[in-house]
């Protein structure tokens, strides 16, 4: 069954989780196949219920010991863009579309998901445009981040936010 699991890590992200299970956005990624919807929803206020998309496999919960097996079982990982959640989802070699919070003041978050964009290992939207990402995107395009190698994302991080 093809899933996307949706991380906020211990963060509060209401406005990705709404905008995840829109109508619109439930109806874009049923087009592209997917049948089950997992949400870490983190401190946020909204915690769905199962029956609260009704065209798709809805589990919600807001934090685990660890996510590494929702990781592991999805095709598709949508994270908010905080550094933590990026690299492990990274590292677990899944398919990442960043979120990025652009309600956030000195939004570091967006220098790193613009980087790693270039660099071709995410895509990255916001939530206004979270549904036509969905239904344009192509993760043909992406490529493996090497994990466990610090000093090249200690160089990487440098360089995203502008401190080489």
């Amino acid at each position: 069954m093809k899933t996307v699991f949706v991380t906020v890590g211990t963060t509060s992200f209401d406005e990705l989780i709404e905008s995840i299970t829109s109508p619109e956005t439930v109806e874009a990624l049923k087009a592209r196949g997917y049948e089950r919807l997992v949400l870490q929803v983190g401190r946020g206020s909204l915690l769905p219920a199962a029956h609260s998309c009704p065209h798709i496999r809805l589990q919600a919960y807001r934090f685990k010991d660890s996510i590494a097996e929702d990781l592991k079982q999805a095709d598709l990982v949508i994270s908010h863009a905080g550094a933590g959640s990026c690299l492990e989802a990274l590292g677990a070699g899944k398919s990442l579309l960043v979120v990025v919070n652009d309600k956030l003041m000195n939004n570091h978050q967006l220098e790193m998901a613009r980087q790693l964009h270039m660099d071709s290992h995410l895509l990255y939207c916001t939530c206004s445009t979270l549904t036509q990402t969905l239904r344009m995107m192509d993760l043909s395009v992406l490529q493996p981040f090497l994990p466990g190698q610090p000093k090249n994302f200690a160089n990487f991080l440098d360089k995203a936010l502008g401190v080489q």
